[in-house]
């Protein structure tokens, strides 16, 4: 199975370690958050990774070549030139995905009790197009679902903006949902992204398209996880990878 890890970012909020160092190699418990997630996919059994690079890449592919790859392939995406955001470095990378199978989106910052295996089973035994690791957490922008699990809108509580592919659209009756920057995607999502420029949201791409194909969330039950994109988060995170 192939997976994609978002490692590119600038990690602004985990300076000044990330002054000198990319946020994937941010060390919790002795261990870089890269490492994390590269044994979290394998252990479900995603042995086909690309990981896209920006901030401080050189340090990243020097990391994996110690590493020997953990084992598995990996590739790179190289954002070198331009921070393509979320949606663009999906796209930049879709070559990558040629075996018609679905593939799953991995954030590296997120640390989480999440049986990928299931979710990946759960999206392949669906109707969707994309499935969305979502959860009740408290945040200002939530996802808006119907019964269905299938996304319908977005809304920004602190600005009351909204966005929504359908006209005279209102979030009365819908449940809001927080994304958590885990996917899991099928090929066919890369004919939507053919009119897009090479740079963009990959949650804008998806209210962009609620109304022509199925997007869902994928809720699980007892799920816990945490954005390590603080610093105040760091031994949040330690204490996290205690438990789970």
């Amino acid at each position: 199975m192939k997976a994609m890890i978002f490692a590119a970012g600038l990690g602004t909020r985990l300076k000044p370690l990330t002054d000198t160092m990319p946020k994937a190699l941010v060390p919790i418990n002795g261990l870089p958050l890269l490492e994390h997630v590269v044994l979290k996919l394998k252990a479900a059994g995603f042995d086909e990774l690309i990981i896209n690079v920006h901030h401080f890449p050189e340090q990243i592919i020097r990391f994996l070549h110690e590493k020997n790859n953990f084992g598995i392939q990996i590739a790179i995406s190289d954002e070198r030139e331009g921070l393509l955001e979320t949606g663009g470095g999906i796209k930049k990378a879709a070559a990558f995905f040629d075996d018609g199978k679905p593939f799953l989106i991995h954030n590296v910052d997120i640390l989480s009790n999440v049986d990928l295996q299931a979710m990946y089973t759960n999206h392949s035994n669906s109707d969707a197009i994309a499935s969305l690791l979502v959860s009740e957490r408290e945040t200002s922008r939530y996802l808006l679902f119907d019964d269905n699990n299938v996304l319908q809108g977005w809304v920004n509580e602190k600005t009351a903006e909204i966005k929504s592919p359908y006209p005279n659209f209102t979030p009365v009756g819908l449940k809001k949902l927080a994304f958590s920057g885990v996917h899991i995607l099928s090929p066919e999502i890369f004919a939507y992204m053919n009119r897009w420029d090479d740079r963009f949201s990959i949650i804008d791409f998806y209210l962009s398209i609620a109304d022509k194909t199925t997007i869902k969330a994928y809720v699980p039950s007892n799920v816990n996880m945490i954005d390590v994109g603080k610093l105040n988060s760091l031994r949040d995170a330690e204490d996290f990878l205690k438990i789970y």
